[in-house]
């Protein structure tokens, strides 16, 4: 209430991160044939992603101070939260590419390699499902000219997508 009143005075406002009202995270995966690869973008809020972070350490994880440290975090975190399969079940691994920062949210890239013609994947992702009860994270696909999404939340984090 006090920003506001101060906005409508012309005062300046103290500076602090915008609130969104949802938790959500999207996750484009692209197949390359010709490299055999699932490549991935994964985009996250800030303030959720470093909250998930935090949990069951010490002290809160504030990527913009981070540095090297904060970048290991993070690809560890997120190789636990988004897990990919072969439809039958066989792991993928991912491989962490780096990360990117945005306003007030940042993108994680990594990819998975994937042997022979592939024809679906498995996908587990439980992205902030611990830190937020209404968490949505949307994964959309596209392979070989076919484009496929799931919605996946709380007790349903994982499904197959085909092409």
């Amino acid at each position: 209430m006090l920003g506001l009143v101060l906005a409508l005075l012309g005062a300046p406002t103290p500076a602090r991160p915008a609130l969104h009202a949802y938790h959500a995270s999207i996750t484009e995966l692209r197949y390359n044939a010709a490299k055999q690869q699932l490549e991935l973008a994964t985009k996250v809020f800030t303030d959720d992603f470093e909250r998930g972070l935090s949990e069951g350490r010490p002290a809160h994880v504030d990527l913009q101070t981070a540095g090297p440290a904060g970048t290991l975090i993070a690809a560890e975190y997120l190789r636990r939260t988004l897990v990919l399969k072969t439809p039958a079940g066989a792991p993928l691994p991912l491989q962490f590419i780096g990360m990117q920062p945005e306003k007030d949210s940042y993108w994680l890239y990594s990819k998975v390699a994937v042997a022979g013609k592939a024809t679906g994947v498995q996908v587990r992702n439980s992205l902030l499902l611990d830190s937020f009860t209404d968490q949505m994270n949307i994964v959309n696909l596209e392979a070989n000219g076919k484009k496929v999404s799931a919605l996946l939340r709380q007790g349903h984090e994982q499904e197959t997508l085909s092409w």
